[in-house]
């Protein structure tokens, strides 16, 4: 596994080594060594798998406030993504600047991002699954996000918003005072 650094600080693209032959393809998506080894230590408390339908359907954009921060490492398994990550830590050089990269199902291609980070995507295509590696439990109690279309933001999402949830679409506007979480 390696890992590439993207124009925001602690953000990485992971791109693993796949091994084909006539058989099919053999990939490693998650090695603590690896990740250890460059910084970048995710230990994995909790793993998920999401199904999103509709071409131009959006998750996100979603993140824990601490203590319950979180670390997570996504891979598009199937179909294909807009993957986006928005920086809130508090104090960063980078703070509200956001960087989106396509995923899609058979690449080499993750998203590691570090605690203090919203995450959102958009599906490119009819449909999307989509697998996490968390470092902490979802915590309810802590959960956050901001709407897609804060002008604060100004993502570029690539299609029109197709679908999106009740709670995501009720997500409030960044205030002008808001000043970042602590990671």
């Amino acid at each position: 596994m390696k890992l590439h650094p993207t124009p925001l600080p602690g953000l990485m693209l992971a791109q693993s080594a796949s091994h084909d032959d006539e058989r099919g393809r053999f990939q490693r998506v998650y090695c603590a060594g690896a990740l250890a080894e460059a910084g970048h230590a995710l230990p994995v408390s909790q793993a998920n798998v999401s199904l999103t339908r509709g071409r131009g359907a959006l998750r996100g954009l979603h993140f824990q406030h601490p203590p319950a921060g979180e670390s997570k490492l996504v891979r598009c398994l199937r179909g294909r993504v807009f993957d986006v990550a928005v920086d809130l830590r508090a104090g960063s050089p980078t703070f509200l600047r956001w960087f989106g990269t396509e995923l899609a199902g058979g690449d080499s291609l993750a998203m590691l991002i570090p605690a203090g980070f919203a995450h959102g995507f958009q599906v490119l295509g009819d449909e999307a699954e989509m697998l996490y590696f968390h470092s902490s439990p979802w915590s309810p109690g802590h959960e956050g996000g901001l709407r897609h279309d804060d002008p604060r933001l100004g993502i570029g999402w690539p299609l029109p918003v197709a679908t999106l949830s009740d709670r995501d679409r009720g997500h409030p506007l960044l205030t002008p005072d808001f000043a970042g979480i602590e990671p």
